[in-house]
């Protein structure tokens, strides 16, 4: 199967053909200039973003200057696939350019992202990031904003998980991610949850004591009326608690604000972008922005409130276009605008569910059906995708062709003079000769779309004279209420059990003509349904000969609270400090 065969470093001969390709195509550029110069690297990735929130994809009501102006400066991809629908895996197939079944970041339960910062799975210490290698290439690596891929393992100080582990020299950021928890006004399931179980047992243990009154000697009543307090005052507290364990920033491995400080988290940030670009300007740089952005409970700062016509959503879309537009002006005051491939991208697409009283609180994506947590719909996986690099990339260039958050992993480390390993199965594809015009096909011929650890849909994009690009579904989610486009009363929708039908045959759509999936083909409508569903399920199989056991990074045990594990920079569970103010 092509989409699961690592491939060797471009060596002389690519070398010679991007060159030539280059000199046919009338590109003001040489092969050593792009396969030798070893450029800065600036890779910027918006969470919880619909491909549909963007001027440059379409939308005409949100203003997206920024993002549009690096569109109409680069090269746009519109059929941008995420390897994962949620968060955590999608992230962590970015980092290391593989499937994340192959590195354990999936489970089978109704854990598909990390829970808890104080949870002990994360991205495996034997993964390889594309930071890691850049980094002994001698690039400053920097990651800036959202990890959430794991912190500690056996200790609140081991940072086993930790961003500077994986290959990032300084980090500034939330070790988690912005949730609904982070806000006091917000209600998240996990809240919820924790209330009602602890509601539960208060209400058990104060009946027992009751009994125990009427039957025993006053110790056991005592013990079980002081249990039943405990539980009480916890269960008014939980929230509290979430907001100081989950919502914080570290610097590198100190954690300097406990909980987060809302208006200050966008300056700090942005202020940590220019001096990182300042301190690194003169020597090689991979920089890795993680928006906060647009991430629920949509954090923005006063002067963007009311500013779109989409409620607070939008807000936090412009603000962070905003946010973008003063990062591409550092770079030019820089003087490093010329010399940097910028990239921009989001983790997977919008949020349907989300919704504050009767408003749509998540995002928008464009013609596609389907949204976050949905392991094959496009609207689920199908992201932004923009390179920029002055003199070397074609301004205006547009892409149709499949490619991956995947490939950013074999793109950054050969334009870095990395080597791509060669130990283990690495699922992107270079992309340089696809944004040269060199290649006029993807290296993709089929990609796959698991949620969780099930495989959910496929596509093949064929290779003959009739170039077809089809989708194959296995699995969809049930969506309620029927036919509503999104499951909603859920946080996102189920990966399996009762909350999808599994198809057989499978549903098969020409996403070259239906690229909103809105027409099933059948036997009878498509000569070819028995052929092409045959070829998809034996890529399939050659991809699942290719898996290898590992734990599972997000199974239950790995994704439960530990005290233990818990960041904290004051007693106790009462976590707070402030020392960014400080300069620290």
């Amino acid at each position: 199967e092509r989409a699961s065969v690592s491939r060797p470093r471009a060596g002389a001969s690519s070398c010679l053909a991007v060159a030539l390709g280059l000199w046919l195509g009338g590109t003001p550029s040489a092969c050593r200039d792009v396969a030798d110069s070893r450029p800065n690297i600036l890779l910027m990735m918006a969470d919880d973003l619909g491909i549909g929130d963007l001027g440059c994809y379409g939308n005409k009501t949100l203003r997206t200057p920024n993002i549009d102006r690096l569109a109409e400066d680069g090269v746009v991809l519109t059929q941008h696939i995420a390897a994962a629908s949620v968060c955590t895996p999608s992230r962590a197939a970015f980092l290391t350019g593989r499937y994340p079944i192959r590195s354990g970041m999936v489970s089978s339960n109704a854990y598909r992202v990390l829970q808890w910062t104080a949870a002990s799975g994360g991205l495996p210490t034997n993964e390889i990031t594309f930071a890691k290698i850049l980094r002994d290439q001698g690039y400053a690596t920097g990651l800036i904003g959202k990890w959430h891929l794991g912190l500690n393992c056996e200790s609140s100080r081991d940072h086993c998980h930790h961003p500077q582990a994986h290959g990032f020299d300084s980090f500034l950021g939330m070790p988690f991610s912005m949730m609904a928890d982070c806000a006091r006004w917000e209600l998240s399931e996990k809240r919820v949850g924790l209330e009602r179980t602890l509601g539960l047992w208060f209400q058990v243990l104060g009946l027992a004591s009751l009994t125990l009154a009427l039957t025993s000697s006053w110790v056991p009543v005592l013990g079980a009326a002081l249990a039943a307090a405990v539980l009480f005052t916890a269960s008014r507290i939980v929230g509290h608690l979430i907001v100081h364990a989950d919502c914080f920033l570290m610097r590198n491995h100190t954690v300097t604000q406990q909980p987060l400080d809302f208006d200050r988290a966008t300056p700090l940030l942005l202020q940590e972008v220019s001096s990182f670009l300042q301190r690194n300007k003169h020597r090689p740089f991979l920089l890795f922005v993680s928006f906060l952005h647009v991430h629920v409970p949509l954090v923005t700062t006063k002067g963007f409130l009311g500013r779109s016509r989409h409620g607070l959503y939008g807000d936090n879309v412009e603000e962070m276009d905003w946010m973008v537009g003063r990062i591409l002006d550092t770079l030019d005051q820089e003087g490093l605008a010329d010399g940097t491939l910028v990239y921009f991208t989001a983790d997977h697409g919008g949020c349907l569910e989300s919704r504050l009283g009767s408003n749509q609180y998540g995002g928008w994506n464009g013609v596609y059906q389907g949204g976050k947590g949905m392991g094959g719909w496009e609207g689920g996986i199908r992201v932004p995708g923009i390179f920029r690099w002055p003199g070397v990339l074609p301004a205006g260039r547009v892409i149709q062709e499949p490619t991956s958050l995947m490939d950013v992993f074999p793109t950054v480390v050969q334009l870095g003079g990395g080597q791509v390993p060669q130990d283990r199965v690495i699922d992107g594809r270079d992309l340089l000769p696809l944004l040269l015009g060199t290649a006029q096909h993807s290296e993709h011929e089929f990609l796959l779309h698991y949620c969780q650890r099930f495989l959910h849909a496929a596509r093949w994009q064929q290779r003959d004279q009739d170039p077809t690009l089809w989708k194959v579904h296995f699995m969809t989610p049930i969506f309620q209420p029927e036919g509503a486009g999104a499951c909603y009363g859920k946080v996102v929708c189920p990966c399996t059990g009762e909350g999808v039908v599994q198809h057989d045959p499978p549903l098969l759509f020409d996403l070259s003509r239906d690229p909103s999936e809105s027409h099933v083909l059948t036997p009878d409508s498509e000569p070819r349904f028995h052929q092409v569903v045959g070829r998809v399920r034996q890529a399939v199989e050659e991809h699942q000969r290719s898996l290898g056991t590992v734990p599972q990074q997000l199974g239950t045990l790995n994704n439960l609270w530990r005290p233990w594990l818990q960041p904290c920079c004051g007693p106790f569970p009462l976590c707070w400090c402030d020392t960014e103010d400080q300069g620290q």
